[in-house]
């Protein structure tokens, strides 16, 4: 049974109003209206140092860490962009070494764009189980930094920004336990921001639906109905998304987690599990809640997973 240890999160105190970024990212005034009024966007982070530093910043909050580093056989970098530094420099190594967990297998996975955070934890559950070691751990590390004009906005959709989230996997029940994972990847948008006009009205036409197919599929793999959901724990691309998402499901908005949306912008692979930390802190999920975490990666997969808290 692929289980949760412990999520960690962590935002770098350096916050730039997106008002700022108007000319970086090339957007009028009327489309930085848009962002602020509509998609609820208002500020992004970004992280000072390299992304080995970001990275390490986020694994270090993991107190269940601590004392069982022996325990860990994977480190795995889940990424959005299959590049995300310059050759031959490697976080994901640089990290393992530096948490002492140099024992451990590390490697990264792409395959889904931002729903690649959702793979990984699917994929070393898996591997942990199979290696039938109950006690083993593997620690999966999200986050990038906005190198490029590229990462740092989805056109007209989001503004990206530097944080990240560290989760710690195990196979005990009695943790915050997987119950059901769904992925379907709509291979025809596999040129993500250079699709033709046509292809991109036609992906914007099926998003809500091909988020809500995923959505009901891991509900329905983990034996459960939408109204057994404590939380829905999203991606943080905008506001609006996830209010058409709400009606199309029929679900109350406040049951999705839109806190971080506009504190953080999206955060890559980190944004689902950056928004359960948060209301973990804040006292919002309590024993036997259900909950999901839900994403999207561009190229274009739909992701979601659920969760007994």
């Amino acid at each position: 049974m692929t289980s949760l240890e412990e999520v960690a999160a962590y935002l770098p105190s350096q916050r730039i109003p997106i008002d700022e970024l108007s000319d970086e990212l090339g957007l009028s005034a009327a489309e930085m209206k848009v962002y602020r009024r509509y998609y609820g966007l208002a500020e992004v982070c970004r992280e000072p140092g390299t992304l080995t530093d970001l990275l390490l910043a986020t694994a270090g909050k993991l107190d269940a860490l601590r004392g069982r580093e022996e325990r860990v056989r994977y480190v795995v970098q889940a990424r959005t962009m299959p590049v995300v530094v310059p050759y031959p420099i490697n976080p994901v190594h640089e990290v393992r070494d530096a948490l002492g967990l140099g024992h451990a297998t590390a490697f990264a996975v792409t395959h889904h764009a931002c729903a690649s955070g959702l793979l990984a934890v699917d994929l070393v559950g898996k591997l942990l189980a199979s290696d039938g070691d109950p006690d083993a751990l593997a620690l999966v590390l999200t986050g990038e930094k906005t190198f490029t004009l590229a990462a740092q906005t989805v056109p007209g959709t989001a503004a990206n920004s530097e944080a990240a989230a560290a989760v710690l996997v195990g196979t005990h029940d009695d943790r915050d336990r997987m119950l059901g994972y769904a992925a379907r990847t709509h291979g025809r948008f596999y040129e993500c921001l250079s699709l033709t006009d046509e292809l991109s009205g036609e992906y914007q036409r099926i998003y809500t639906e091909a988020l809500a197919e995923v959505v009901l599929a891991a509900v329905g793999k983990a034996g459960l109905k939408l109204s057994d959901l404590a939380m829905i724990f999203p991606h943080n691309v905008n506001r609006l998304s996830w209010a058409r998402l709400a009606r199309r499901l029929g679900l109350p908005l406040e049951r999705i987690f839109l806190d971080n949306v506009p504190i953080t912008g999206h955060c890559f692979c980190a944004d689902p599990f950056i928004n359960y930390r948060t209301a973990l802190d804040l006292g919002l999920l309590h024993p036997g809640d259900r909950y999901l975490l839900a994403t999207v990666g561009l190229g274009s997969t739909f992701s979601a997973m659920v969760f007994e808290h």
